[in-house]
């Protein structure tokens, strides 16, 4: 199925892409074995890109900016609308590469190639819409606005569990904006890269503008750590965890360039005791399992209010007893793998600690003996002084720990008590405890919703967090500001020279 899947996509014509890697073609450094989680088995190899490779791309992008940033944005939109209906057409088949490269089930790989299509389409009309604003001159017979003008090459590095969409994000805003992309994509998800990239860059290219959309793919040390460090990029848009962000960060602060983060998350959702627990129930369970608990935006926390904790723990324990695991491209399958050992590794690592910190396994906790990186959807029931360190931590995983409440202030303190700030939720009933929550001493994440849980953001809204998520923002509102240069304009169109503030100079 997977060369099927391959060939349709034109990636066994692909000069990176080996269809079935020799064993020691695996061990070979100049290539990485993309896996199946769903088997553990070899999909296909990818040869990577050294320092030569980066050079040439980055020059690459450099020389197609300079053409792409005059080219008026209507225009822009018109071929990023073009790429949007080539992704529309393909999007089965992207769906199930995503499924097959990263786990997910099919619903979820087919929305996350929606995800991409919805910012081209969201973009289009943006291409229209970059507005400046005007403002009055304090001096007679001038004119002052400002505009927004290309920013640059943008250096975009994402992790595993989005590999689609995230790009998609970027790039599809930053090609309207006017600016080129030069994709770094996690060594995890290489396969759905190369074929998602080679879209956009076909369609452009056969639009008479080669060049917009790059892809370098390789070790950090070779690819991502260069690209932080080059000041050519003056926008290093990064995805993944909190530990890498803090180092992109620095790095590009250091030559005083501009860094979009969107990093970890460890969310939270509060039930409070009039909610609608028949609803917060749905919500916690696709939050908490959906992607495998893969989301930055999965739910790891429940704050439930104590008087209806024992009823609602047992009412989610039902609904995890009865997931469907396995295949993720069985229709019927609601939850895949894992993405690899290594996190089956931190799964077992945190229910272990869990355990020995008081805490009580309600459901799940191991590993599933079949091929492949499955586990079973955890829960995992706080000490009664709601004490349990390791639920502070983010692990990549269907883990959802649950923590008891008296009192409003209580759960938002709890809820902002975690080093991230991405997203939350309440379920209530209550207009006042819902706006209590919305308030500015409510919640302190990026996200925060009402009776929806934390996970599944729509393309409309800017998406991304404070603290330790790092602040950035991607897709909808005005984030395409992040991928632009602002200009202020003072026009005088009168005969003598006035200075602002009264200032004579005769």
């Amino acid at each position: 199925m997977s060369h099927q899947v391959l060939r349709e996509l034109g990636l066994l014509e692909n000069p990176r892409v080996v269809a079935e890697p020799s064993a020691s073609l695996a061990k070979d450094p100049a290539y990485v074995v993309s896996e199946n989680p769903a088997t553990g088995k070899p999909i296909a190899a990818v040869r990577l890109d050294d320092a030569a490779a980066y050079e040439r791309c980055v020059t690459n992008a450099c020389d197609a900016f300079k053409k792409w940033r005059e080219v008026p944005a209507p225009e822009r939109g018109l071929v990023v609308r073009a790429i949007a209906e080539e992704f529309r057409r393909l999007k089965p088949l992207l769906g199930e590469l995503v499924s097959l490269e990263v786990g997910k089930i099919r619903q979820e790989g087919l929305g996350e190639v929606q995800e991409t299509i919805d910012i081209a389409d969201f973009a289009v009309g943006l291409s229209r819409q970059l507005y400046g604003m005007t403002m009055p001159s304090e001096r007679p017979r001038h004119r002052m606005y400002e505009q927004w003008l290309p920013l640059g090459p943008v250096g975009v590095i994402t992790a595993f569990n989005f590999p689609n969409a995230v790009w998609g994000w970027n790039a599809m805003l930053a090609a309207v904006c006017g600016d080129t992309t030069v994709w770094k994509p996690s060594l995890m998800a290489p396969l759905t890269a190369i074929a998602s990239n080679a879209i956009a860059d076909h369609v452009a290219t056969q639009m008479g503008h080669p060049g917009v959309f790059g892809l370098l793919i390789g070790a950090d040390n070779v690819i991502a750590e260069r690209m932080t460090k080059d000041p050519r990029f003056p926008l290093i848009s990064a995805t993944g965890s909190c530990r890498m962000g803090k180092i992109v960060g620095k790095v590009v602060a250091e030559r005083l360039g501009r860094s979009l983060l969107e990093l970890g998350g460890n969310n939270a959702v509060i039930v409070d005791k009039d909610a609608d627990q028949k609803l917060a129930a749905a919500a916690v369970v696709f939050a908490g399992v959906g992607t495998a608990g893969q989301r930055c935006t999965t739910t790891r926390r429940l704050i439930v209010h104590e008087s209806i904790a024992d009823a609602f723990v047992e009412r989610l324990a039902k609904a995890y007893t009865s997931i469907r695991i396995g295949d993720p491209l069985d229709e019927k399958t609601l939850v895949g793998p894992l993405i690899n050992a290594q996190a089956v590794a931190s799964f077992t690592h945190a229910v272990g600690l869990a355990k020995e910190q008081g805490g009580t396994l309600v459901v799940g906790g191991k590993r599933i003996e079949r091929e492949g990186f499955f586990v079973e959807p955890t829960i995992i029931r706080a000490p009664a002084n709601n004490t349990l360190p390791i639920a502070m931590e983010e692990t990549f995983a269907p883990i959802l720990y649950v923590f008891t409440f008296k009192d409003l202030d209580q759960a938002i303190a709890m809820n902002n008590s975690v080093a991230q700030g991405l997203s939350s939720a309440l379920f209530t009933d209550s207009i006042r405890t819902g706006e209590r929550f919305l308030s500015p001493a409510g919640s302190d994440c990026g996200i925060a919703n009402l009776n929806i849980g934390t996970s599944g953001a729509e393309i409309g809204g800017a998406f991304g967090g404070e603290k330790e998520t790092g602040g950035g923002r991607e897709s909808g509102s005005d984030s395409w500001k992040a991928y632009m240069r602002r200009q202020t304009c003072t026009i005088n169109y009168g005969s003598e020279l006035r200075l602002a503030q009264g200032i004579r100079f005769d």
